[in-house]
């Protein structure tokens, strides 16, 4: 599926606007050794989808084609995990084989692979996070919640937003079936796999910029981008015209600031942090009845169920919309009805989480596919099941109950 719409957007066309930076950062990367200190003119890009690139076409990221042909493996991979996730959690499987298949369709995670962006090796870095600290709580063991931190780490390399997702790794310490002990250790060998896997990049960082930089540089023009004036003008747009010389004026302009603080303070990461957070909070304490609004923008723009009619065809909002709604009903119900409360409370926190940090910070609805999308896939296809009579929920929940008693 991945390769045939890869086929349809060409496999050597790069549609994606934050390609070639990706591209310039993995070919710096691999010409010279350094990773550039920066891909666009106000920061540097994580460095996991880069150094990614460079291993998928075997040092030459300018080789488009592979490229995307990575992707499109990574994108299958996924659906392959959503399968065990399934199955570790419901306990079925023919709903894991059924997960697996909406996986493997799901428009949303077929049209993510088919250019050169990032949202394919984090969708599946997540994923492996979820499933092995999922294996470690129940078997329990501490390797395999060491390689959980592990992979959450190489996945906030790619996307620094998931270092938000860190402190779930401490969610073994609520599971009771076992003594305190037990459950601390595991719990602290996630964590500890998450510090060792993100340390090795956190020193590069204090050694070139002599800061504390966990990822990269993004944080405080990631803010300003999501909470200032350009932000309030963007839920103003009425056309693609106007968004497109908004775009250049907002890009523009953040460039224009990162140049004059890079001049009086160097290339420090977190005086460039401090300054745009500053600024933004000066311009929303200058309009404290907009803030709320932007706020009530933000989250609708997270949570709505289709594409934004700015950017996408009607026929493309109303199709994708009618199978997000009737995948979004799907899953509540299937949350009010799924087995394993505990898995059922740390996903709704995840997905709690995961939006308000967007919400707090910056809200494209291409970082909610990677998040929320796999929940909702989850708990959508046992919510089908339930309601066409495949599952019987109190048949799932004694038989779970029964293997917890049995381990």
């Amino acid at each position: 599926m991945r390769l045939a719409a890869t086929g349809v957007v060409g496999f050597s066309t790069l549609r994606f606007g934050d390609a070639r930076a990706y591209l310039f950062a993995a070919g710096e990367l691999a010409r010279t050794g350094h990773y550039p200190l920066a891909t666009e003119p106000f920061y540097f890009r994580a460095p996991g989808y880069p150094v990614f690139l460079i291993a998928a076409t075997l040092g030459h990221p300018d080789r488009i084609a592979l490229a995307k042909i990575a992707n499109a493996v990574l994108g299958a991979f996924s659906a392959l995990l959503l399968a065990a996730l399934s199955a570790k959690i419901f306990r079925r499987r023919g709903l894991a084989l059924g997960t697996g298949a909406a996986a493997a369709l799901h428009p949303g995670f077929v049209f993510l692979s088919t250019d050169v962006q990032s949202e394919p090796l984090f969708l599946l870095l997540l994923l492996a996070a979820g499933w092995l600290l999922l294996a470690a709580a129940d078997r329990p063991s501490s390797n395999l919640a060491l390689l959980a931190g592990a992979c959450l780490a190489l996945a906030s390399l790619t996307r620094p937003s998931a270092l938000a997702l860190a402190p779930l790794l401490a969610a073994p310490l609520a599971d009771r079936r076992y003594p305190l002990r037990v459950r601390g250790h595991v719990a602290a060998s996630a964590l500890l796999g998450f510090l060792l896997a993100l340390a090795p990049w956190t020193l590069r960082n204090a050694a070139v910029y002599g800061e504390f930089v966990p990822v990269n540089d993004a944080g405080g023009s990631a803010f300003y981008q999501g909470n200032s004036n350009w932000m309030v003008h963007f839920y103003e747009l009425k056309s693609l015209e106007e968004y497109r010389r908004w775009s250049a004026a907002m890009f523009a302009d953040l460039g224009q600031q990162t140049r004059a603080i890079e001049a009086s303070a160097g290339r420090s990461p977190s005086a460039k942090s401090r300054y745009f957070v500053r600024k933004a909070l000066e311009e929303r304490r200058a309009d404290p009845s907009g803030w709320p609004s932007l706020l009530r923008h933000k989250a609708w723009d997270w949570l709505r169920p289709y594409p934004n009619p700015l950017f996408w065809p009607a026929w493309s909002v109303w199709i994708v919309g009618a199978i997000y709604s009737a995948g979004t009903i799907l899953a509540i119900a299937g949350l009010a009805a799924a087995p394993r409360p505990g898995v059922r409370l740390f996903a709704l926190a995840y997905l709690a989480l995961t939006m308000a940090v967007h919400v707090a910070v910056l809200v494209v609805w291409r970082y909610r596919v990677p998040y929320w999308d796999p929940v909702l896939l989850l708990y959508g296809s046992f919510g089908a099941a339930a309601a066409w009579g495949f599952v019987d929920r109190k048949v799932s929940r004694g038989t779970t109950l029964a293997r917890r008693g049995a381990a």
